[in-house]
């Protein structure tokens, strides 16, 4: 098979960049799941999806986010229908989650980042929307309450601005309580289709590098201004943010995967013959940067992804409000988390 393709998926046959591409492969997905149940609720989803990231959405700027971007939402959208497929095929009768479930999950999912595009008036104060990050999908959570009742979902409000939870840190997820354990599950299935499509993408190690530490400046994580004159940093410079990425997968990400989430990675391997197309790139990208870690050799993170936002002009935007914020600091910075007073 030819080599894969940056803005493919992990099994290299859908354009995760291409709204049309991925809508048309999660509805071949939701229809042999379900047969006879309609997809055009799920259509207009896509449509409007399409229509926020790239700024033709009433009162909207568009994505201007260059790591959460257009891509990431369609990779995660696409596979969260297949762990969907997969677990209806999984599962006794009585707990599948059925066709209005799971078209609420989907809704969710195409929605699930909608709360780093910026108002025109709402948040006219803001430059960009990594400044949300802290609390994006609190967010993306009331985007969710205003947009579906435009889609005919209003009785799905209630659940669907609750499981979008559970692709944050916002709240404790052990604590989120819903009446159906089918909710909780589709919650389980959200998380992880965040978390193994970011990480099983070919570029995550360059995207990580030269772009979410970028919104991870602007968000107040790289760099935390904890009180007046005093500065926590956890994250010096991209290269440092790699560094300290096999820790975060061998804790944060595999407790939320395996604890968390409850495993719901494995539902994927309904449909590929007992593999894990997902987790096979996850570990192919963690040793991929041990080997970088070890030798030294920056240079074999060489991809040059392209970018899928809907502003003229973000990257180059995002990376000058970094650095102006970053030379704006009265501190010296030193990586691992000091605390540094001005």
């Amino acid at each position: 098979m030819q080599d894969r393709r940056n803005d493919y998926d992990v099994t290299n046959t859908v354009q995760v960049s291409n709204a049309t591409a991925v809508r048309n492969a999660v509805q071949d997905l939701f229809k042999d799941a379900f047969p006879g149940a309609s997809f055009d609720k799920l259509w207009l989803a896509f449509y409007d999806f399409d229509r926020l990231f790239n700024g033709n959405y009433p009162g909207y700027h568009g994505c201007d986010t260059t790591y959460h971007d257009l891509q990431h939402t369609l990779d995660m959208t696409l596979a969260m229908a297949r762990l969907i497929a997969g677990y209806e095929k999984s599962v006794e009768v009585a707990d599948r989650l059925g066709a209005k479930r799971a078209q609420m999950a989907i809704v969710t999912s195409l929605f699930h980042d909608a709360g780093y595009i910026r108002h025109k008036e709402r948040d006219s104060e803001f430059k960009n929307g990594a400044e949300f990050t802290l609390y994006h999908v609190s967010r993306s959570a009331d985007f969710i309450r205003r947009y579906l009742p435009e889609l005919g979902m209003t009785k799905d409000i209630g659940v669907s601005s609750m499981i979008v939870h559970f692709t944050g840190y916002e709240l404790d997820l052990d604590k989120i309580e819903l009446d159906d354990p089918r909710d909780i599950i589709c919650g389980h299935l959200l998380g992880t289709a965040d978390l193994i499509a970011q990480m099983a993408d070919r570029c995550y190690l360059e995207k990580c590098r030269d772009r979410l530490y970028n919104e991870f400046v602007l968000g107040g994580i790289a760099i935390e201004n904890a009180k007046p004159g005093e500065y926590m940093v956890r994250y010096q410079s991209g290269t440092d943010l790699l560094k300290q990425t096999p820790l975060f997968y061998q804790q944060v990400s595999q407790e939320r995967l395996q604890k968390k989430f409850n495993r719901s990675y494995r539902y994927i391997e309904a449909l590929y013959s007992g593999t894990n197309p997902y987790v096979a790139a996850m570990k192919s990208n963690m040793l991929h940067l041990v080997k970088v870690l070890k030798s030294g050799n920056w240079s074999l993170l060489r991809r040059s992804p392209p970018y899928f936002v809907g502003v003229s002009g973000a990257m180059h935007h995002i990376e000058k409000l970094v650095q102006s914020q970053l030379a704006d600091l009265p501190v010296k910075l030193t990586p691992g988390g000091d605390l540094l007073t001005a």
